[in-house]
């Protein structure tokens, strides 16, 4: 796991050195262990290090044995060691054990087709030194983030935005488009991000750049939902058991690490469902970390325990109070380099300092299991409206959902049974449209947009229109899959890849140098789901039936028979309760609302009296949506736009000047690890 960065500069340029350490500054927290500088005139890479394969002799950048193929990776291969063996049956010779250099090789044997070898999390870089060409790839869901921008004709990637916006000619300001995405569909789509001129390389992509410039990206993978009766017809208990096989599998390779391994236990089934699968392949002691909250509404610390005591594991737990909450949120933000609608990222990141301050760089969490085996309650929601739409005149099926959303029903009394009725009704028999699923969801997370300025809704209305440009993303096949296919792929694309691994996965672990890893992401376990018939994932209405199944030797009843609880953290009581912080008047208040000119600076005083005057009664999910909304796009404002915190550049501890070591002033304070100067670097 580390950071990448790198320059293919337009003509006539020369990536810059200090430039590219500069880059390099702003991704330390990804990797502090050691900085790879790579120079080939005019190209230049730099990668920094989080060691924890070949902690020895695995500095990058790699190369093949003739120096032609140069390699930097953020993220691991986990089926490296099996490559490593057929590769050196091909002829191939290693100069490390490090899952990296298996990248060089591989390329080297098959080109792009080498992709479709890797089972594991990655966003790497290849240089070939013949063709003067780079090789970008990323993984199939897009665990490792990958940016590109190309700022005065210059190609720049790297691991996190603001490494590119280091560039001198980058543009350093919001994206218009971006915010009406994200205040719509809760992730700005890969083809651009929060930063104008910034986007990203699309999950299960790669792209070519050369002395022309970025080509076009293609797509190398895509997940494929079965038609509704699935295309796997062995019986239920058959299936259970490959799929238990299967993940027993993901969570076996992705141990392989030469550092310890924890695991992230919430007490729900996924990570239950993990942690026991890991308990399996650890002699020594498991270490499993959870998250404790003071406010009762989203603590499951009792499930932790049950599932500790269970399968014998260590458990360390951190509480979260509602001021630990907002004292968390802009870190969380200069972290995610992105505008978000839910204050749950702040835990996460509190945890993963834990996981570090206990002597960890590595956990493996339960992310993914949810979107691959129907574990959402938008699914159960959209199910029930189709089941609905045959008779929308029905007094009783609407009721379903108060089995999906009781609290509706339990909490407001009959005003709240109505308002679920008419707010679910709407677009009930436009069965055709491919959005179906997501409608009502995109209808409650688009209440934010009226607090943008009238300008900024203008100038994004002239970029494109956010579910249009979703509708144009989808592939051909999305036809045949089945309606909860669909709806699956959907919450990938928008949910998962945008916003639960980029804002709550990947950047709040790596924020504190620690690297997760998700079995349920394995593409073997994924490409199993989705061949799965609708009905073994969402099973009149239980959620996850045969995922259900497959782990109930492994898990108490309890814990597999709890229906799904969605994560979540304190909002409102953190941001207007005893503990509010310092920081909420200055964002919010309206001349600096009005100063940034995203928002619309009276409707943002209006929210924040709603909010005051209903901390104690609460708000609805529309208004608590547009208040993080706000509150995350003013903060952003301040830490990465008007008034930027640059990292100290990096300094390199490793240096390969065209193939050949570099000895320099940054290389000896560094401590290079190189061969003699003049000698050859191959590896």
């Amino acid at each position: 796991m580390c950071g990448i960065a790198g320059i293919f500069p337009k003509q006539g340029r020369v990536a810059s050195e200090d430039l590219l350490l500069s880059m390099a500054g702003e991704l330390v927290h990804r990797g502090p262990d050691g900085v790879g500088l790579y120079l080939d005139e005019p190209f230049g890479m730099v990668n920094t290090r989080l060691s924890i394969i070949d902690l020895v002799s695995g500095d990058q950048p790699l190369s093949n044995e003739d120096g032609r193929y140069w390699v930097m990776q953020n993220g691991e291969l986990y089926n490296y060691p099996e490559l490593m063996t057929e590769l050196e049956g091909l002829g191939h010779r290693f100069a490390t054990r490090s899952d990296t250099e298996v990248l060089v090789h591989a390329f080297e044997e098959w080109g792009e087709d080498c992709l479709a070898h890797l089972n594991g999390e990655f966003a790497f870089a290849l240089w070939d030194r013949e063709a003067r060409e780079l090789f970008l790839a990323r993984d199939r869901f897009g665990i490792r983030p990958l940016f590109l921008s190309c700022p005065g004709g210059d190609v720049t990637f790297a691991s996190e935005a603001k490494a590119l916006l280091r560039h001198p000619e980058a543009e350093r300001r919001l994206d218009a488009l971006g915010l009406v995405e994200t205040f719509t569909l809760w992730s700005v789509q890969p083809d651009r991000s929060a930063f104008a001129g910034v986007f990203e390389l699309p999950p299960g992509h790669f792209v070519r750049v050369d002395e022309r410039g970025l080509q076009r990206p293609r797509k190398w993978w895509d997940i494929s939902f079965a038609p509704r009766e699935g295309r796997r017809k062995e019986s239920p208990e058959v299936l259970a058991e490959e799929l238990r096989q299967h993940l027993d599998e993901a969570t076996r390779i992705r141990l392989r690490a030469d550092v310890p391994v924890g695991v992230y236990l919430s007490g729900g089934l996924d990570s239950s469902a993990t942690t026991a699968m890991a308990r399996r392949h650890t002699n020594a002691e498991l270490q499993a970390f959870g998250i404790g909250f003071d406010d009762p509404r989203f603590d499951e610390s009792d499930f932790q325990d049950r599932m500790a005591d269970a399968i014998g594991v260590r458990l360390q737990r951190i509480r979260v109070s509602d001021g630990d909450v907002a004292e968390a949120l802009p870190e969380v933000v200069a972290a995610a380099e992105k505008p978000m609608l839910r204050t749950a990222p702040g835990p996460l990141l509190r945890l993963s300092r834990a996981v570090r301050e206990a002597g960890f760089k590595v956990v493996l969490t339960g992310e993914g299991a949810d979107e691959l085996f129907a574990g959402y309650g938008i699914f159960q929601e959209a199910m029930i409206r189709r089941f609905w739409a045959r008779q929308p005149d029905s007094k009783l099926r609407p009721a379903l959902l108060a089995r999906v959303y009781p609290y509706l029903s339990h909490d407001l009394g009959e005003r709240g049974t109505a308002f679920m009725v008419d707010f679910f009704r709407e677009g009930i028999e436009d069965l055709d449209d491919p959005l179906y699923s997501h409608r009502p969801r995109f209808r409650t997370t688009s209440r934010a947009l009226r607090f943008l300025s009238p300008a900024l809704r203008a100038a994004a209305a002239e970029q494109g229109d956010p579910e249009q440009r979703l509708l144009a993303r989808l592939p051909e096949e999305f036809g045949e899959m089945g309606p909860l296919g669909q709806a699956q792929y959907l919450e990938i694309i928008t949910f998962m890849t945008g916003f639960l691994l980029h804002s709550q996965g990947d950047r709040m672990l790596m924020a504190n140098s620690v690297e997760g890893r998700f079995p349920f992401l394995d593409v073997h376990v994924a490409e199993f789901a989705a061949s799965l018939p609708e009905r073994l994932r969402l099973r009149d209405l239980e959620e996850k039936h045969l995922l259900r199944r497959a782990v109930g030797p492994l898990v108490p009843d309890e814990i597999r028979s709890r229906p799904k609880r969605p994560y979540r953290a304190p909002i409102l009581g953190a941001f207007f309760g005893p503990g509010a912080p310092d920081y909420l008047g200055e964002m919010l208040d309206p001349e600096a609302v009005a100063s940034a000119g995203y928002f619309e600076p009276q409707a943002v005083r209006r929210l924040v009296e709603k909010c005051k005057r209903y901390v104690d009664a609460g708000l609805g999910e529309g208004d608590e949506m547009a208040l993080v909304g706000v509150l995350s796009t003013q903060l952003l404002h301040q830490r990465l736009v008007s008034a930027p915190r640059l990292a100290r550049p990096a300094v390199a501890t490793r240096v390969v000047h065209g193939g050949r070591v570099r000895l320099g002033a940054r290389a000896d304070e560094g401590n290079l690890r190189a061969v003699e100067a003049g000698g050859d670097e191959t590896a």
